[in-house]
């Protein structure tokens, strides 16, 4: 069993599979940790692997990440800064995706997607400005604007 603090009082919790360790505030409550995941299904596939460095706003959840995901479900590696409301989308984004694209993305409020810097693994850099659904605006690359 696993359990966290609130300003100095223990809480049970169930939900943590990690190894790691929790950061505390000077309250005595939880404020951001180092944890690390690491297992396989019955079939020897890799569903939980990984480790992120979390530092939380007071009393709230995590405003900045450093993580290296890659399992069934995820891959996320780099570096996210969620805003501090309490809606809390990812506002910054700078990593790699999946099929190893170097990127830096600038959320709005809402967390999407408005302006993208990319540079895929052919070496062919874009800086993307996309609209409120997604849809690229307009384009810089290495020929000009498109």
């Amino acid at each position: 069993m696993f359990w966290r603090f609130e300003r100095g009082k223990e809480h049970p919790r169930v939900d943590r599979p990690y190894a790691g360790m929790l950061f505390y505030n000077d309250e005595g409550s939880e404020n951001g940790g180092l944890v690390f995941g690491g297992r396989r299904n019955e079939k020897g596939e890799v569903v939980d692997s990984g480790g992120n460095l979390t530092f939380d706003r007071y009393a709230g959840s995590q405003i900045v990440q450093l993580a290296g995901v890659h399992d069934s479900a995820n891959h996320i590696v780099g570096l996210i800064v969620s805003d501090t409301g309490d809606k809390r989308p990812r506002r910054v984004f700078v990593g790699h995706d999946k099929g190893g694209d170097a990127r830096v993305a600038l959320m709005d409020g809402e967390g999407r997607p408005r302006i993208v810097l990319q540079v895929p693994s052919d070496g062919n850099p874009t800086l993307s400005f996309l609209d409120i659904d997604g849809k690229v605006i307009n384009q810089l690359g290495p020929n000009g604007a498109r």
